[in-house]
């Protein structure tokens, strides 16, 4: 089975939980036609969910039904990362984004910045209305970093830099909003979950994926895909960091397979802690998964 069949026989797993999810982020969304279909139809087009599907794991695992809170938390966290995708697709001037034509380049730049812009507002109002100052606290921090992340990139562009570097990078571009899901979705639960846990298996998690995904750009020999984007674009990821080399980084590919799975194992840790149940076997999987390169 391919990374996708097997991801999405653990997704179907807490499919009720997402399609919940997927009706709180297009609840409030209210703008003019044909833009208002075009977003709504963006927002729920088949993807990954990979953060809320991790958090919502990783609750029923510890015997907690979802709360409606806690629902509504997960669909701001998806509204914030699909604000980031508007975005870094207007950077990377892409043109096609879960099989359709990305949001810039149907209505143009202008209208994909202030789409961007309005999805981000629609998330700040809904953690308005939880109003819970510690979550709002800890949104604005994500937010922040993940801007930092982008602009750190720019420009730290053709320059190798070191591993350390990357993994600040990673964490703000990706870790920390997987750490956000988890923490602030433990924070509105009844029960001792223990947030400090909870965000070390979303910063770890967050951390991996990231480094899996920039693996892939290394190594994908699917030639219906982008080959080395990044390194035409001058962004010097860990593969090239471990080899100094930006033309010949084989000897990076598996030092950061090493990384990847580092940061793995740092998960499943936490996991081992978890009762013994569908859901923490499904959690294992997941986190076993991103070492599928």
């Amino acid at each position: 089975m391919t990374f996708s069949e097997n991801y999405n026989s653990i997704k179907n797993l807490v499919n009720k939980e997402l399609q919940k999810i997927e009706q709180k982020m297009i609840s409030e969304v209210q703008i003019r036609e044909p833009l208002n279909s075009y977003l709504t139809n963006f927002l729920t087009s088949p993807s990954k969910r990979i953060r809320s599907v991790l958090t919502i794991l990783y609750l029923k695992a510890l015997g907690e039904e979802l709360t409606d809170n806690q629902l509504e938390l997960l669909s701001i966290i998806e509204l914030v990362h699909n604000a980031s995708l508007i975005h870094d697709d207007i950077i990377d001037e892409s043109t096609l984004r879960r099989g359709e034509l990305t949001i810039s380049a149907k209505f143009g730049n202008k209208l994909g910045v202030i789409s961007g812009d309005y999805i981000l507002s629609l998330a700040m109002q809904k953690l308005a209305k939880i109003n819970n100052i510690e979550v709002i606290s800890h949104f604005s921090k994500t937010i922040k970093q993940m801007c930092i992340g982008e602009i750190n990139q720019n420009f730290d562009k053709f320059k190798i830099g070191t591993i350390e570097n990357y993994i600040d990078k990673t964490k703000n571009k990706t870790g920390y909003l997987f750490e956000t899901a988890l923490i602030c979705c433990t924070m509105f639960s009844e029960k001792e979950l223990g947030t400090e846990q909870a965000g070390e298996l979303g910063i770890n998690t967050g951390i991996a994926f990231q480094i899996r995904d920039d693996l892939i750009n290394y190594t994908n020999t699917d030639k219906s895909k982008p080959f080395n984007n990044d390194i035409k674009e001058g962004i010097y990821n860990a593969p090239i960091i471990y080899s100094g080399n930006i033309n010949d980084y084989s000897s990076g590919i598996e030092k950061t397979k090493v990384l990847l799975d580092n940061h793995i194992q740092n998960s499943l840790k936490i996991t081992e802690k978890l009762p013994v149940n569908e859901y923490s076997i499904a959690l294992k999987k997941f986190l076993e998964l991103l070492n599928n390169v």
